[in-house]
């Protein structure tokens, strides 16, 4: 790239940054129940049990290695909800740094970088999550979009142990973990390479259990999370599931939960065969498919699913809609269906009210477009593998 093109890039995406820090500086101040009803009170158990000393405590439902900020906000003079929010918007930034790196290998246009890297930084999901909701999904969102364009960039030890980060952050990661079983058996990583997974894991942990807390609380938590959901008695939290495609009074829980994950190991184990039986020919683009079919469908098939759950697949859409933007509906249409529930939750109300046993048409319509989203993207995916793609 010429000197004046990459400066003219710089410019833009500069520009970008500064309207996207402008607009996440304006929604800060918005509080959530989440926060109310949780992140504040944790933050509060931390200030009163002496910090960093109460990680040992069982507080919260989050793994250690986000409740060290909570322990670090609780010790300084500075609003907790502004703390929570700017280590989201930080990891905005890194999300859109490793959509930028992505669109370097999947696109030979010279504006796919920055114009990814914009995107990232601008699409309301990845604006709302963190900088009015409060939320942490860009976190291990972000650890996962490095470590495949690590694994693609030839940097194996990095991937693994951006993806062990990830996992350490949030249960969520494991939607895009079964995509290094094919990229290990097709010579991407190697054996070696994925003990680096649980190292990085362990690293991560490591302070909380040398201050007292017990590996079994801190592995439980996974578990507890997926126990919190089952108890609260449904199979869908305002996620655009397959659960929004029937009334709730057809939903058996005790059956209809079985089959569901049978749906999405099948599902999954389709896509890695697909991978796998084609690993010779595989390229970048179908890489960042497969990572987003899996982050899409695995959460679209499961039962207890939330709104945020498809918050990596919608930012892997997005890259590589931008690398191909004559196929881009997929990639808006999963925003849309994400939206519909961010929307719900951040108003209390869904946009479309009226309602057919039990369900809105809001609900019926984001199921739709996600749907469609994944079968457009298992489609592409396919294509892809051919031959002559």
């Amino acid at each position: 790239m010429s000197p004046p093109r990459l400066r003219r890039q710089t410019l833009v995406m500069a520009g970008v940054l500064v309207l996207a820090v402008l607009i996440r500086l304006f929604l800060l101040p918005h509080v959530t129940l989440d926060y109310q009803d949780f992140l504040s009170k944790w933050v509060e158990h931390f200030r009163q049990n002496g910090g960093f000393a109460a990680l040992k405590d069982p507080v919260g439902n989050y793994n250690v290695t986000y409740l060290y900020l909570l322990a670090l906000l609780s010790c300084l003079p500075f609003p907790d909800l502004y703390g929570i929010k700017l280590f989201s918007i930080l990891f905005d930034l890194l999300l859109a740094w490793g959509g930028y790196r992505l669109a370097k290998r999947l696109s030979d246009r010279e504006w796919a970088p920055a114009a990814a890297f914009s995107a990232l930084l601008l699409l309301p999901t990845v604006v709302l999550n963190g900088a009015c909701w409060g939320q942490c999904d860009s976190v291990w969102a972000a650890f996962c979009i490095l470590a495949l364009a690590c694994a693609l960039e030839d940097k194996p030890w990095r991937s693994l142990i951006l993806l062990g980060l990830a996992f350490s952050f949030k249960l969520q990661a494991i939607f895009i973990i079964p995509l290094w079983l094919p990229l290990w058996l097709s010579g991407k990583v190697h054996f070696r390479h994925l003990l680096a997974f649980p190292a990085a894991f362990l690293v991560a942990i490591s302070p909380a259990l040398l201050l007292g807390k017990p590996l079994k609380d801190i592995l439980g938590v996974y578990l507890g999370q997926t126990s919190d959901s089952m108890a609260w008695g449904t199979l869908n939290y305002n996620s655009p599931s397959i659960f929004t495609l029937f009334p709730y009074g057809t939903q058996f829980p005790s059956v209809t939960s079985k089959l569901a994950i049978f749906a999405a190991f099948l599902f999954m184990a389709v896509i890695l065969a697909l991978l796998l039986w084609n690993r010779r020919r595989i390229t970048d683009r179908a890489w960042v498919l497969a990572g987003a079919c899996l982050s899409l469908g695995i959460p679209f098939f499961l039962p207890y699913m939330h709104e945020r759950y498809f918050f990596l697949g919608g930012v892997l859409l997005a890259v590589w809609a931008l690398s191909r933007p004559r196929q881009a509906a997929a990639a808006a249409a999963a925003e849309l269906a994400s939206l519909g529930g961010y929307h719900a939750y951040l108003m209390q109300r869904y946009v479309l009210v009226l309602s057919f046993f039990g369900h809105t048409w809001t609900q019926l319509t984001e199921g739709l477009l996600m749907a469609t989203a994944l079968a457009y993207t298992t489609a592409s995916l396919i294509t892809e593998l051919q031959p002559d793609a």
